[in-house]
């Protein structure tokens, strides 16, 4: 395989990771009485990115929780999956749960405070990410 197919399987993965971090948004927020704009929503697979390096990076993070994030990033980048992403909804959708899960177990071990001192997009997305990861207050 060359290099630039490499990084175009890369750069396709992350790109529907990120349209699945989307549909889980809204799947999420449908009952709810505020609805996510979708400009926050387009943001949430970057700032996800962001948020991710920024907690593996902080050593007030306890140790586990960011080798936890650095394994989510190593399983991401790997093209080797849990169910294979050529499967239709279902090969994309085991990313954005393990990704939810990730940063809830993040969250609930390293505290809310992190979460809010990492963050680098606006309110109205980390309180979409609160609502994916099942952290919503």
């Amino acid at each position: 395989m060359e290099w630039w197919q490499i990084l175009l399987s890369v750069a396709g993965g992350l790109l529907l990771l990120w349209l699945a971090l989307i549909a889980a948004l809204a799947w999420v927020s449908r009952g709810q009485a505020e609805k996510v704009k979708l400009i926050d929503a387009l943001r949430l697979g970057p700032d996800v990115v962001r948020l991710t390096r920024r907690l593996a990076a902080d050593p007030a993070v306890p140790r586990g929780v960011r080798i936890w994030l650095i394994v989510l990033v190593v399983y991401l980048l790997l093209p080797i999956d849990l169910v294979p992403d050529v499967i239709p909804v279902i090969g994309y959708a085991d990313d954005a749960i393990i990704v939810a899960l990730v940063l809830r177990f993040a969250t609930r071990h390293a505290g809310a405070a992190a979460l809010d001192r990492h963050w680098p997009g606006t309110p109205q997305g980390l309180q979409a990410l609160r609502s994916i990861i099942g952290l919503a207050h």
